[in-house]
C-alpha cells in the first residue's frame, strides 16, 4: 500500500500543465453532467451504470467469465438505450450548454428604458387579467430561438401594450388560447402550442397552461408568465422552477433579473411541484 501511495505521489509530482488543464477540464464536464441530471430521472441511470461497471470490474477481477462476457456485451447498447429513454435531459442539457453562447436577447439588446416600458405595459396587463379572472400565457423568448413554436400559432409582429395583450387573451377571442411569444418588445405571435412538461411531481393545482410553461422553460432558456383562470395567481416560470402568488412588485423583480439583468438571474425561484 506504501509503495503504491508513493507511486501516486511521484505521478502528481511530475504533472505537466497540460495534463493539469487537461483532469481540470474532464472534472468540470463531469460536475456540469452531474449537476444538469440533478433531482432528474436521469440520475437513477447513473446510479444504475455506476452498479454494472462495479459488477464487470468484480467479474473481471474474480474472473467470472460468463458474467464478464454478458455485461461487456451489454454495454455496447446501453449507450443507444441512454440516448433513446433520455432524448429530454439530453437536449435540455445541450441547450443548457448552449444558452451561453453570447446572443442578444430577442436578436437585439433593449435599452433600459425599453425594458422598464416592456414590463410596465406587461405588468399592467398580467394584473388586470388576474382581478378578472382571466387566464394567460405569456412567454419571453431570451437565448435559444422559439421559431418552432412561432409558427404553430398566428404570426402578428406588434409593439407589446396593454391594450393589445388584454385583447389577445379575451375568452370571446379566438387566439385566447395557447401562449403569447415575445421576442424582444414585439409580440411575435398569439395562439402558440408548447411542450407539456412531464414532471411528475407536480401539483394538481397547476393546469396545462401551467405544465406549458414549465416545458416551455425545461426546453429552452425561455421564461414565462402565467394567469390562472380559477384563481386569478400569477406566477412567474425559468429553468423549469415556478414562483406562484406574485403581485406586481415580485414580478417586475422576476422581469428585472431574468430579462434586463440576467447575470443576476438568482435561484430563489420554488422547485416545481414544492408549492
Amino acid at each position: 500500500m506504501g509503495a503504491e501511495l508513493k507511486a501516486f505521489w511521484d505521478a502528481l509530482a511530475h504533472l505537466t500543465g497540460r495534463e493539469v488543464a487537461d483532469i481540470a477540464l474532464v472534472a468540470f464536464l463531469i460536475y456540469g453532467i452531474l449537476k444538469l441530471i440533478k433531482d432528474t430521472r436521469a440520475i437513477q441511470m447513473v446510479y444504475g451504470l455506476l452498479v454494472l461497471g462495479a459488477l464487470y470490474l468484480l467479474a473481471t477481477w474474480a474472473r467470472l467469465s460468463t458474467l464478464e462476457f454478458v455485461l461487456r456485451n451489454a454495454m455496447l447498447y446501453i449507450g443507444i438505450a441512454v440516448i433513446v429513454i433520455f432524448q429530454n435531459e439530453i437536449r435540455s442539457a445541450l441547450v443548457q450548454f448552449g444558452r451561453y453562447l453570447p446572443r442578444p436577447f430577442g436578436g437585439r439588446g433593449l435599452r433600459p428604458s425599453e425594458y422598464e416600458q416592456l414590463f410596465e405595459e406587461v405588468i399592467l396587463a398580467v394584473t388586470t387579467l388576474a382581478a378578472e379572472r382571466i387566464g394567460a400565457l405569456i412567454v419571453f423568448e431570451r437565448n435559444v430561438g422559439l421559431q418552432n413554436f412561432i409558427e404553430t400559432g398566428v404570426r402578428l409582429d406588434a409593439r407589446v401594450s396593454y391594450d393589445l395583450l388584454v385583447s389577445i387573451f379575451n375568452p370571446r377571442v379566438p387566439l385566447h388560447d395557447g401562449a403569447v411569444i415575445i421576442r424582444g418588445d414585439r409580440i411575435v405571435a398569439a395562439s402558440c402550442f408548447l411542450p407539456l412538461t412531464l414532471n411528475p411531481q407536480l401539483s394538481k393545482e397547476l393546469g396545462t397552461r401551467h405544465r406549458a410553461a414549465i416545458g416551455i422553460t425545461e426546453d429552452t432558456d425561455a421564461v414565462a408568465i402565467v394567469v390562472s383562470e380559477e384563481t386569478g395567481i400569477i406566477s412567474f416560470v425559468a429553468e423549469g422552477h415556478i414562483s406562484r402568488h406574485l403581485d406586481a412588485t415580485r414580478l417586475r423583480h422576476f422581469l428585472r433579473t431574468w430579462l434586463s439583468e440576467p447575470r443576476r438571474a438568482s435561484r430563489e425561484l420554488s422547485r416545481v411541484g414544492s408549492m
